[in-house]
């Protein structure tokens, strides 16, 4: 690959969405929470949405991927004590509104990790 091909496809990974939740749950009820809300989602988004979503545990580390109108986001979500740490990898053309869907993610976040 030359070097022009390196810096398109450098800039085309854009920069990944990294989020903190705070939560007052302890790890084992936090791992249990975002697994049923990540279930939930994919729910959600239905088999027409979304062609294929493939996710793996290792211990308190979520391994995602999800492919959605030919894009795929890829991610990672460590479940800590006291937060919730979500690394999230955007294709380019979802990277021109990372600041959006991190304020979405922000929120759903808070929701799914408060007291209730």
């Amino acid at each position: 690959m030359d070097r022009i091909g390196a810096l398109a496809v450098i800039q085309a990974m854009g920069q990944p969405i990294i989020l903190t939740i705070p939560h007052a749950l302890g790890r084992a009820e936090a791992h249990r929470r975002v697994e049923e809300g990540f279930g939930r989602l994919q729910q959600q988004l239905g088999a027409g949405a979304l062609a294929q979503v493939e996710r793996t545990w290792e211990e308190d580390r979520l391994t995602f991927s999800a492919r959605a109108i030919g894009q795929t986001i890829s991610g990672r979500l460590d479940v800590q004590d006291e937060a919730v740490r979500m690394e999230i990898d955007l294709p380019g053309i979802l990277g021109a509104i990372a600041e959006s869907i991190k304020g979405r993610l922000r929120k759903e976040g808070q929701l799914l990790l408060g007291k209730k």
